[in-house]
Formats: structure tokens, sequence, C-alpha cells
């Protein structure tokens, strides 16, 4: 993994299997059920960067041999926040896999197609999540809120999730953002709005061309995994 060093809360994940896995993903013949296994690989492959500097403690267990002091996770588990539609898939993929017994929360965004602006249909968050900051370090201690989505491209749909989490009371520094892919412009954007809030993806493509696509990018993440228009 690399700390970009342009954005200083840009992280990307350059593991060669990561790699591998986005460029099966870019390719446009790759039909929706291969588009939709490599992301769900490549969602794991990257949620264990994100949860690195998970805190542990010591637990006492019994293996076949003898009793030991073991690491396990140490306070709740993360909080995993999918934008709909396409980042379900992702963190179906992190919850049955990688953290059971995470909560799952769902923020509905889609984008104008004039302005390229979000436009919020609805927001269903952890029930354990409190509505105020205080309340947050009292109820939620040391939760991370991980906000999926494949594409981070112009940024202001991910903006807009992180500063609805913050709305809930959670700070920036407990937000993380994991996207497949992301572009120079959306990642300033964050950066400029919300620079505690750490960035994970697998690639810095060039740029977002004049639909507000990234390029190259993967074209509509949504439309390739459910086969829509």
């Amino acid at each position: 993994m690399q700390h970009h060093p342009k954005f200083s809360n840009l992280f990307v994940v350059d593991h060669p299997l990561v790699q591998h896995k986005l460029s099966e993903m870019r390719e446009k013949d790759r039909p929706m059920t291969g588009f939709r296994s490599r992301m769900r690989e490549i969602a794991l492959l990257l949620a264990y960067e994100v949860t690195r500097d998970l805190p542990l403690a010591k637990r006492k267990i019994e293996t076949p041999i003898e009793a030991m002091d073991a690491p396990t996770l140490d306070g709740p588990m993360p909080a995993i926040v999918p934008i709909l539609r396409a980042g379900m898939v992702m963190a179906d993929s992190m919850a049955e896999q990688l953290l059971p017994g995470s909560p799952i929360g769902h923020i509905g965004l889609y984008r104008d197609p004039t302005t390229h602006r979000p436009v919020e249909y609805m927001v269903k968050l952890p029930e354990d999540v409190p509505s105020s900051s205080e309340a947050a370090v009292q109820k939620t201690p040391g939760r991370i809120f991980i906000i999926v989505d494949p594409m981070l491209a112009t940024g202001h749909s991910l903006a807009h999730a992180i500063e609805v989490i913050m709305r809930h009371g959670i700070p920036a520094e407990r937000i993380r953002v994991m996207a497949l892919v992301a572009a120079p412009e959306g990642v300033k954007v964050l950066q400029d709005s919300h620079p505690k809030v750490k960035v994970f993806t697998a690639a810095l493509d060039d740029r977002l061309n004049d639909h507000a696509y990234i390029t190259p990018g993967l074209g509509d993440a949504g439309d390739r995994l459910f086969g829509t228009r």
C-alpha cells in the first residue's frame, strides 16, 4: 500500500492481486457475473488495509496444546455504510467474509445528470449510532465507519455521505472511504472538505471526462453489476 505523495489523505492499495483483478474488471466485455465476483474479491483485499489499525486486546483461550493470551479485536466492530446501489456488493462481501457482526447502514444517493451533484433519497444508519458527539463517545467508543462505493468520481457523493455520518455525531477521524477507482478531481474534493478522512483505493486514474465519468475507469459500475442501462 502506498501513501500517495500528492494527496495527504489518499492510500493506494497496489498489491499485485488487487491490480490484476481490477484490470479484469475494466475490460468492457467482462460479463456481469465476472464483474460482480471481481468486485467482491477486491473489496475484501482493500478491506484488509482499511482495517489494518483496528485495536487488539489479549484474551485467554485454550489451544489443543496449552492456554495462551491471544490477540483479539478490541471494541465494537466497524460499521459498513454502502452508497446505494453499487456499494451494496462491496458491503455484502465484507460483512459475509471478513467482518461478520458488523452493522450495515445505507445511504441512497443518485447523481443529477445536469449538475452532477448528489441527490439524497434515503439514509438508514445502524441503530446504535447516537445523535450527538457526546453520545458517540459514550456509546460507540472506537467504532469506525467505512463508506464503500466503487467509484470516487467528482467526490460530491462521498463528501455528502461523510457529512451525513458526521451529523450523527461521528468524528471525521473515525470515518474511512473505500473505493475501487478514484479520479484526482474527486480525491481533491474530499481532501479539501474532509482532510481527516482517510481514502483507500485500488487505483488513482487519469481524470474525469466531460460526462464526469472516470477515465479510463470501469464505466457505470451499478449498471455493470446489475445488468441495467
